[in-house]
């Protein structure tokens, strides 16, 4: 009967045969030792804030949980402090890497409500610092599913941030993701906050709102964009440029997107 050997890196066993691969095997006494490493010596550690680690796996785990019974049951007082109880232990304890990946993850899976109420408690925090690129997100995944109040509090809660950095390329993005959306106001609102910050437009900025608001770009809202833009560029013919026109906005989507103002 083959002997069972234990190792600490390495399980291996001693087996009566009279041949294996030189790689793999050692000779012994009795035949040949072949020895399988743990595979799970190989795998890369975590890194927090693109991976979820263990504890922002159990934390989504938990406020999903939690919030689906409040849900079910909500007149009863006792499941909404249940509810808090499991998100003051689960949330609240994590390190800030941690919390903006559980963010990114309640985003990911549409998990709109508890997405905001996440975003609004990591606000509160002391190393809080505005991320343009993650109210795209979040701005996407709101107005997909709908939830135009939550895209009226985002909003709100972008024109309330005093520290924003003047970043064209993500503000662009912004603009893009708010502009594909149908939220044709809100994309007028980022430029106008662009200008008030001090972040100069340039030809992308002008294509994305020009172009991607199609025939809704000659209304009087939008009069003032064409006009910087003749002011910065002599003309509008760069509005052509590198095949970067987008369709226009479908009509019956812009409509949700002014109701949502």
């Amino acid at each position: 009967m083959a002997a069972h050997l234990l190792y600490q890196n390495s399980v291996a066993y001693t087996i009566p045969f009279k041949y294996s691969s030189p790689a793999t095997a050692k000779s012994t006494r009795s035949g040949f030792r072949v020895c399988m490493r743990d595979r799970s010596n190989n795998r890369k550690p975590l890194q927090k804030g693109r991976h979820l680690s263990i504890e922002a796996i159990q934390a989504v785990h938990s406020l999903k949980r939690a919030f689906r019974r409040s849900e079910c049951d909500a007149g009863e007082e006792s499941d909404q402090s249940t509810f808090q109880q499991v998100y003051d232990s689960k949330f609240k304890r994590l390190l800030r890497l941690d919390m903006i990946a559980v963010l990114r993850e309640l985003l990911r899976q549409n998990q709109c409500h508890l997405a905001l109420k996440v975003f609004e408690d990591i606000r509160r925090e002391s190393w809080y610092k505005p991320a343009i690129l993650l109210y795209s997100e979040m701005f996407s995944v709101f107005s997909r599913n709908g939830l135009f109040e939550h895209v009226n509090l985002l909003y709100n809660y972008l024109r309330e941030e005093d520290n924003l950095k003047p970043d064209l390329e993500k503000f662009n993005t912004l603009l893009r993701t708010l502009v594909s959306s149908g939220l044709a106001e809100k994309a007028v609102g980022c430029y106008q906050l662009m200008n008030k910050i001090e972040c100069d437009a340039d030809r992308e900025t002008y294509r994305i709102l020009i172009n991607g608001l199609g025939e809704f770009a000659q209304e009087a809202t939008f009069a003032g964009i064409k006009e910087d833009a003749v002011k910065c560029y002599g003309n509008l013919d760069f509005l052509l440029e590198h095949e970067e026109i987008r369709e226009p906005i479908a009509k019956h989507k812009l409509v949700s997107g002014w109701n949502s103002v």
